[in-house]
C-alpha cells in the first residue's frame, strides 16, 4: 500500500511537472509582453490627455500576435515551441535565420516545471497544491519582469495578494488562518511603505517602488505576519550581496540600483519550499 501511494504521488507530481513546463512557456510570454502592454497603455493615455488622435496599432496582448523570432520575424510553429525540447532540438537558434534564442526561455520553463513538481509532491492532488503552483508561477513572472524593467505589475501583484487571502479563508493554505493572512498583508504593505518614506525624507530619493509594497503584502497574505521578518531579512541580505558584487563587476544599470522584487520573490519561494523559519538559519540568525 505504501509503495502504491508513493507511485501515485510520483505520478501526480510528474503530471504537475509537465503542466509546469507548459505554464512556464506561457510565463515567457507574460514576462515579455506584459511590460510592453503597459507601455502601450500609458502611451495611449498620454495621447488621449494631449488630445492627439488615436493611432491604429497591431493587436498586442498575451494571445496575439503569435510568437515570432525577434531577428527575422519568423512565426514560431507549435512544434518549435515545445517546452525545453524545442530549444534543445533547435540548438537554441531560430530555424529560419539561425539567430540565437536566450537560454532564459528554457530555464523559466524548467524552473516552473520543477516548482509545480515540488508542490504536487508535497501536497498531493489537492487545492493546496494548486494554490501554491499559482503562487510559484506568479512570483517567477514578477521576479523576471522586475529584473528586466523594474516594474511589478498590479495585474499580477494584486491578484496574488487576493489569492493569498482567499486561500487562507478557504483553508487551502492550512498553515495560515485568515486573521494572520489579513494582518500579514497589512503589515507587509505598511512596513515597506514606512521604509520608503523614511528613506525619501532622509535622502530626497526613492529607495524602492510601490510595487515592492504590494508584493511584500502578498507574501504576508500567503505566509502570515510572523513570516515577514525572516523574508525581508533574506531578501535584504542577498540583495545587498548581489548589488555589491554587481558594483565591483560594473554590472549595475544606469542609476546604480538593483530591483528589490526578485529578492522578495526568492525569499517567498524559499519560504514555500523550506518554511519561513528556515530562512533565519540560512542567513545565520
Amino acid at each position: 500500500m505504501l509503495l502504491a501511494a508513493e507511485m501515485g504521488t510520483g505520478f501526480v507530481a510528474a503530471l504537475a511537472g509537465i503542466l509546469g513546463l507548459l505554464i512556464g512557456s506561457f510565463l515567457n510570454v507574460v514576462i515579455y509582453r506584459v511590460p510592453r502592454m503597459m507601455e502601450r497603455q500609458w502611451a495611449a493615455e498620454c495621447a488621449e490627455l494631449n488630445g492627439a488622435p488615436a493611432q491604429p496599432a497591431e493587436k498586442f496582448n498575451l494571445l496575439a500576435p503569435r510568437s515570432r523570432c525577434s531577428s527575422c520575424g519568423h512565426v514560431i510553429h507549435w512544434y518549435e515551441n515545445i517546452p525545453v525540447l524545442s530549444y534543445v532540438f533547435l540548438r537554441g537558434k531560430c530555424s529560419a535565420c539561425g539567430a540565437p534564442y536566450g537560454v532564459r526561455y528554457p530555464l523559466v520553463e524548467a524552473v516552473t516545471g520543477a516548482l509545480f513538481f515540488f508542490c504536487a509532491w508535497r501536497w498531493g492532488w489537492t487545492m493546496t497544491a494548486l494554490a501554491w503552483c499559482g503562487f510559484s508561477a506568479a512570483l517567477l513572472a514578477l521576479a523576471m519582469i522586475d529584473w528586466d524593467t523594474t516594474l511589478l505589475p498590479d495585474d499580477i501583484t494584486l491578484p496574488l495578494l487576493w489569492a493569498g487571502l482567499i486561500a487562507a479563508a478557504l483553508q487551502w493554505n492550512p498553515a495560515v488562518d485568515l486573521p494572520s493572512a489579513l494582518w500579514g498583508g497589512v503589515a507587509g504593505y505598511l512596513s515597506l511603505w514606512a521604509v520608503y518614506w523614511a528613506f525619501k525624507l532622509a535622502t530626497g530619493k526613492e529607495g524602492m517602488g510601490y510595487g515592492d509594497f504590494k508584493l511584500f503584502a502578498a507574501l504576508g497574505a500567503w505566509f502570515g505576519w510572523t513570516a515577514l521578518v525572516p523574508m525581508i531579512l533574506m531578501a535584504s541580505v542577498i540583495g545587498a550581496a548581489v548589488g555589491i558584487a554587481m558594483k565591483f563587476s560594473s554590472g549595475l544599470r544606469e542609476g546604480g540600483y538593483v530591483p528589490f522584487g526578485p529578492f522578495l520573490a526568492g525569499a517567498g519561494l524559499t519560504a514555500m519550499i523550506f518554511g519561513p523559519q528556515s530562512i533565519l538559519r540560512f542567513i545565520g540568525l
